[in-house]
């Protein structure tokens, strides 16, 4: 249905995911600007530093040196503050949500990657989302090879320093979860425009906006 502004209502959540390097943040806003080009209200976002305060939280996640249970507690705190400002009222209202990174990342980096475990890293999530969760999630995935060569292209945070090792566990915790939640893998490796024709085709086949 169709607001008479000419905005579709009825909104859907879309996160897109994977590890450094792999491209998730050009192609969270290559989607969304096709979604916009189709007519959505469409808000695109990221986690962490959707909000103001996360902004502050993500300086300290990203280059403060962290206890992994901190970085984890800090992460849901920018995840609560990130769905009660932004996500949370855009789908409300109808608008289309593209995040990059959302609750699957915990899972992954902190759950798997720093060995929490991720039912007591989802409980967490689970407290900090109050209810709300994606409608799609799609894993941006690349080789071992290729990740080591873009994050060294780029100015290395923090998670981007870890070692080959954390980033092969990240990599296969995020392989291994997509087929237990219906995760939708897609080849990260291809060229850019490549990528993003399959992830708007996963994006019309599932949620048809």
């Amino acid at each position: 249905m169709t607001s008479a502004a000419g905005v579709h209502q009825g909104g859907k959540f879309i996160v897109v995911e994977g590890g450094d390097g792999s491209g998730k943040s050009t192609q969270a806003r290559r989607l969304a600007d096709r979604l916009r080009d189709a007519g959505h209200e469409t808000v695109l976002t990221r986690e962490p530093g959707g909000t103001a305060s996360g902004a502050a939280l993500r300086q300290v996640l990203l280059e403060g040196s962290l206890d992994a249970r901190a970085e984890a507690l800090l992460m849901a705190a920018d995840r609560a503050q990130h769905v009660t400002e932004v996500i949370g009222p855009a789908l409300a209202r109808g608008a289309w949500v593209v995040s990059d990174r959302f609750v699957p990342s915990s899972l992954v980096y902190q759950g798997v990657g720093r060995a929490l475990g991720v039912d007591a890293v989802e409980a967490l999530s689970d407290f900090a989302t109050a209810g709300i969760s994606p409608d799609l999630v799609l894993v941006l995935d690349i080789s071992d090879d290729v990740s080591k060569v873009r994050r060294a292209s780029e100015d290395p945070d923090r998670f981007e320093r870890e070692s080959e090792e954390f980033h092969a566990r990240v990599r296969e915790a995020y392989r291994s979860l997509a087929a237990q939640r219906g995760w939708v893998v897609v080849d990260g490796n291809l060229e850019v425009d490549v990528v993003a024709d399959k992830i708007w085709s996963v994006a019309c086949e599932r949620l048809e906006p």
